[in-house]
């Protein structure tokens, strides 16, 4: 598949900004299943300074830096991106889960032992037991992983009603799970500590998804959004992405951007503004199959 990304963030502010700095992570991943084709940044007013790179994850990353006054941000990147389904284990045949929980703390060095980083809390997530009583159900001794994992997105699927007025970036994870709504965020978010409250190895993916109108409905451009789902890891495979959002295993719909520990290692765009007061913020992404 062949998809045509355009994402656009715009920041209104109720006064002038002196100078402002900022780093933004759009740009897809390069991978076996995916391939980019095009990728173009541009910002307005037209930065003073910029730089590309990758951070630790290997994401690629880019700064830029604006000295002219201005009440208005724009930030738009257009892609174009080949995906490709990624080649799957049959889940009954993938390893128990508690042999991967044990392949991934061990003290050698390993593909397996290396995925162990992604193990413990990080800023937006904290293992705990109420997190692995969740989790739990999914997991009996004995099952094999792929199983476990895909269970557990299906009852996260359920057992949460998506709702984007209930939760904020800044809403703690034990209130998602009390209150059992929020977004494709909260929803990786439980997910990921769930599975490490176990002691498996998960991590953030953030990304686009290509949405399907109803039926007999158009698509509206424009009407997309950013979306996030989760991976494990998995001997012999690698990372196996699921996503609680929309109970599936990714195949061909979604482009991945960035993966890190949780949203604050892969957050879109994010700045240090001097003035401007407070903003208004207006997001867009299309997302076109060509």
């Amino acid at each position: 598949m062949l998809f045509a990304v355009t994402h656009r963030t715009i920041y209104r502010y109720a006064s002038d900004v002196a100078v402002s700095h900022h780093l933004a992570r759009l740009h897809p991943r390069e991978l076996p299943s995916q391939q980019v084709a095009d990728f173009q940044l541009e910002v307005n007013p037209r930065p003073a300074a910029s730089d590309e790179r990758l951070d630790f994850y290997g994401n690629s990353t880019h700064f830029f830096s604006i000295s002219n006054p201005h009440m208005e941000l724009s930030v738009t990147t257009r892609s174009r991106v080949h995906i490709a389904a990624p080649s799957l284990p049959i889940a009954s045949q993938t390893p128990p889960w508690e042999t991967v929980r044990q392949r991934c703390a061990s003290d050698v060095l390993t593909p397996d032992s290396a995925a162990g980083e992604f193990l413990f809390d990080s800023p937006h997530i904290t293992r705990s037991a109420a997190f692995a009583h969740y989790a739990a159900p999914s997991f009996p001794g004995g099952r094999p992983l792929l199983e476990a994992v895909a269970d557990f997105t299906s009852r996260i699927f359920r057992d949460f009603k998506f709702d984007r007025r209930a939760t904020t970036t800044a809403t703690p994870l034990d209130e998602v799970l009390e209150h059992r709504r929020g977004v494709c965020q909260d929803f990786a978010h439980l997910a990921i500590a769930g599975v490490r409250s176990l002691g498996l190895p998960a991590r953030y993916v953030s990304g686009y998804i290509e949405t399907q109108p109803p039926p007999g409905k158009s698509r509206l451009v424009g009407a997309d959004a950013s979306h996030a789902w989760f991976s494990v890891w998995c001997p012999g495979h690698g990372w196996i992405d699921a996503d609680p959002t929309n109970d599936l295993l990714p195949r061909d719909r979604h482009v991945v951007v960035a993966w890190g520990r949780d949203f604050s290692d892969v957050s879109p765009l994010r700045g240090v503004v001097v003035g401007g007061r407070e903003h208004n913020l207006d997001v867009s992404v299309d997302v076109a199959r060509l």
